[in-house]
């Protein structure tokens, strides 16, 4: 069984489910103080809306676009000590809109770093194996950033805050070395791609490698970076070979899955997000895609069980067959630090 020092998980992240008033309102019951905070509306086109702790919340980007940091306003108003509060903004709080936020702690504003070769503002939660870091690039092809995890991160995010530039995804899933430069975008559904020149180093327990490219390093340019390192019993960063069939591959996570992300990286096919609020437990999951604004389909693909999630469809997303899928997986331990066993469902 999976032991893990992270006895309750939703101290760390949780989704929560919400609906719009149109007005303001304070959303609770996320369990902490959230510093990365992803929303998108159930049953509208929307974008999905990412806001973090270290740009702020007049500072918002969307997982499916390119473009640099809006700055709406009346979105999300405050990071609360149990949520976040919203204006009226159509993107967080239209009327009878059907929201899903999903959220995770990261350390607040962040603090200064100086582990790499560039100095960035780190927010960082060690225990949970999560960091928020913003840094401006100095255009060489070896640039180190302080990450600040004490642990070798498998997974991150880098997002060009000074233009419109494609979403980059690392993902040990993808590529034994990092230096093979093998990557995805998260605003599109291309497979996995070579040459935005990431730096020629595998990622250390202080910095990660990015290199020059417009969309990672560029001399000047503000960037921010979410990034993760696995803990076990909490967060899971692999991957799978789909088979084609209906009756599709268990995962085997080592927790029940709060939230997963999947992506075929063998072909171009759409980014699918499932969690454990949205429509059952064992019961197969509606999906939303980060790289589209689609409102939540009648669809579903897959299950989440007590110690990982099952595929239970054939769609090429999720199962093609003969190809790889990368996934990353947050949720709850089956037996905690303190030898207290979850309820299988």
């Amino acid at each position: 069984m999976a032991y893990t020092t992270i006895n309750k998980s939703t101290d760390y992240f949780n989704t929560k489910l919400y609906t719009g008033n149109n007005g303001t309102q304070s959303i609770t019951g996320v369990g902490h103080q959230p510093d990365l905070i992803w929303v998108k509306a159930r049953n509208d086109t929307a974008n999905h809306t990412l806001t973090d702790a270290v740009r702020g919340t007049n500072s918002v980007l969307y997982s499916n676009q390119t473009q640099a940091p809006d700055t709406p306003t009346n979105a999300i108003t405050s990071f609360n000590s149990d949520g976040f509060s919203v204006g009226s903004n159509g993107s967080f709080n239209a009327n009878s809109i059907n929201y899903a936020s999903w959220n995770w702690k990261a350390n607040g504003a962040g603090s200064a770093n100086t582990d790499g070769d560039i100095n960035s503002t780190v927010s960082v939660n060690q225990t949970a194996g999560f960091s928020i870091v913003k840094y401006t690039g100095n255009g060489s092809n070896d640039q180190r950033i302080g990450h600040g995890l004490g642990a070798r991160p498998v997974t991150w995010f880098i997002k060009n805050l000074s233009r419109a530039e494609d979403w980059i995804v690392y993902h040990q899933g993808i590529a034994t070395n990092w230096y093979d430069d093998t990557y995805l975008y998260l605003n599109a559904n291309n497979q996995a791609m070579g040459a935005v020149n990431a730096g020629t180093g595998n990622p250390t327990s202080s910095v990660f490698y990015i290199g020059n490219s417009d969309k990672t390093g560029k001399s000047g340019d503000d960037y921010i970076a979410y990034v993760f390192a696995e803990k076990t019993g909490y967060s899971k960063f692999g991957s799978y070979t789909g088979n084609g069939n209906a009756n599709g591959p268990f995962i085997y996570t080592g927790f029940k899955p709060a939230f997963v992300i999947i992506k075929n990286s063998s072909n171009a096919h759409n980014w699918t997000m499932i969690d454990d609020k949205r429509l059952g437990y064992n019961d197969k999951n509606y999906v939303l895609f980060p790289d589209l604004n689609n409102s939540e389909p009648t669809t579903s693909e897959s299950d989440i069980v007590s110690n990982g999630f099952k595929v239970r469809a054939s769609a090429n997303g999720v199962n093609q067959s003969g190809n790889t899928m990368i996934y990353m997986a947050f949720g709850q331990s089956l037996v905690g630090s303190n030898n207290v066993p979850c309820n299988a469902r």
